[in-house]
């Protein structure tokens, strides 16, 4: 993966448009600004259950996004992932309505993963209650098969997509045929998807398992082997993640999300900076996903037998949800939990622009944190464009993880590129791409937690970040041409701030 600054979006809701819109805009206003794109689900359809995380066929792109030469050409210009759906298919495959209408004289009969599938033997309560879930209730819906006979289907996400055996040779196939598809198309990163839930073992709590690992390493294999790199998507515990990346070619640093909100809200960087000295070093860092700001990911430990504790104590951790819909005006409240559908335990629905209350110098020195922190960085498109939440979308579709999902016409977007704070959120892109001192080393520097001071190195060259938490002010030196250079990051309220 190229250590530049990558993009992550869906083709139509940032072009207005398919995959030719959006090479134009890579070719245009974008141009030199991201080293790779990561490309949120293209396939048939986009609008299903779980915006386009349901496919109906993982090697076929939605028509009105284009074909796979427009993947192929894409990926000419900037260096493609993908996502590597593993867990589910849609209810609306072939392979399911095929299971669906002929029962178990189906060949896709076991890649559908069932209670009985699972648990031969039965499931005692005891059993049920230690699946670890990302949702509230079991991971089970019931249907009746064509020939009339009844089944609990095992859904970990919703009742629209079935999960898969993916150790049954039509699993298996499945699998491998998509990353033929990828391959062929010149996708370099696969990120894997929700494959932390990927094994199911009777006993156990099915997420993250032995056995897991065992399936991340194989994937691994098959992708390596095809010249493609691979991404793991888990929400876990600190631990597991900085475990899971010495298996791996990338991680998530999901932690970083939360410990920087926490940093600018209490202005004290402890917490932070004790997660920045362990971090992996081979993470992609974000700020924002398609999904909601997770605060999972620095809790303690809730699905393994023994007790640990989190990067954040739990009353801060709620302090920190209740300061994000302060800051959103109740509107993040309106997306998360209860308020809405298909969400995610622990997670908080809500711009990162609106989680920092439209404050354009704590979003700059946000940005500029995930810039200098190990790893490389990936902003999401409304991020980019430093967007609010959308609560028409939200109303209209009741979905609470679109709330950061908003269509951006072209016309907005060219409005949009105007504000003063996204054309310095370029700036600070083309100053991570371009300088050579963040193919060095990492070094935190020594300072009191109202303050963070990080430096990278190579060789005579450097980067130096300062960050005052008290006055809320930073400022970036650094070596060029054998001179010393200053690029102050952000002072004063921000327009939207004092509104």
């Amino acid at each position: 993966m190229n250590n530049q600054v990558q993009l992550v979006s869906y083709v139509d809701r940032l072009s207005g448009g398919g995959l030719r819109e959006f090479q134009e805009l890579l070719d245009g206003p974008f141009h030199g600004l991201f080293g790779g794109v990561h490309l949120l689900p293209f396939f048939w359809p986009i609008d299903g259950a779980d915006a386009g995380f349901d496919p109906i066929d993982h090697t076929k792109i939605d028509p009105r996004l284009g074909s796979w030469d427009d993947i192929r050409s894409l990926s000419l210009r900037a260096e493609i992932m993908a996502d590597l759906i593993v867990n589910h298919i849609s209810a609306q495959s072939p392979q399911y309505l095929h299971f669906h209408n002929e029962g178990e004289d189906s060949p896709f009969a076991g890649m559908f993963l069932t209670l009985g599938r699972v648990f031969p033997e039965g499931a005692r309560e005891s059993d049920l209650l230690r699946i670890y879930r990302p949702r509230p209730g079991l991971p089970f819906t019931k249907t009746r098969l064509a020939n009339g006979t009844e089944h609990l289907l095992w859904t970990t996400f919703t009742s629209e997509q079935i999960d898969i055996d993916v150790r049954h040779p039509a699993g298996r196939d499945y699998l491998t045929s998509t990353l033929n598809r990828f391959q062929d198309a010149g996708i370099r990163v696969i990120r894997l998807d929700a494959v932390g839930y990927g094994i199911k073992k009777p006993g156990t709590s099915c997420f993250m398992i032995p056995e897991t690992f065992d399936f991340i390493a194989e994937l691994r294999a098959q992708a390596n082997g095809r010249g493609i790199e691979v991404l793991v998507e888990i929400h876990a515990h600190y631990q597991d993640q900085i475990e899971i990346a010495k298996q791996t070619d990338w991680v998530y640093d999901f932690a970083l999300p939360p410990l920087v909100l926490h940093t600018l809200y209490r202005r004290h960087a402890r917490h932070l900076k004790r997660w920045l000295e362990i971090s992996p070093r081979n993470a992609v860092t974000v700020l924002d996903t398609h999904d909601g700001i997770g605060v999972l990911d620095v809790g303690p430990a809730r699905n393994r037998e023994d007790d640990l504790p989190g990067l954040l104590p739990s009353e801060q951790i709620h302090a920190l949800v209740e300061t994000i819909h302060e800051r959103s005006r109740g509107a993040s409240r309106q997306a998360t939990g209860a308020a809405a559908s298909n969400l995610d335990l622990y997670q908080v629905n809500c711009t990162y622009y609106d989680a920092l209350g439209r404050r354009d110098d704590e979003y700059l020195i946000a940005r500029t944190l995930q810039f200098f922190a190990p790893g490389v960085p990936q902003v999401y498109y409304a991020g980019l464009l430093a967007g609010s939440n959308d609560l028409d979308l939200l109303r209209r579709t009741g979905v609470g993880r679109d709330i950061n999902r908003h269509y951006y016409t072209r016309a907005e977007l060219d409005e949009q590129l105007q504000r003063p704070v996204v054309q310095s959120l370029f700036d600070l892109i083309r100053f991570r791409n371009t300088h050579p001192a963040f193919g060095g080393e990492f070094h935190l520097l020594p300072c009191d937690d109202t303050s963070i001071r990080i430096e990278w190195r190579r060789d005579a060259e450097w980067a130096r970040l300062s960050i005052d938490l008290e006055c809320m002010s930073g400022s970036i030196a650094y070596s060029t041409e054998g001179a010393h250079r200053e690029l102050a990051i952000a002072t004063g309220p921000s327009v939207e701030a004092r509104r």
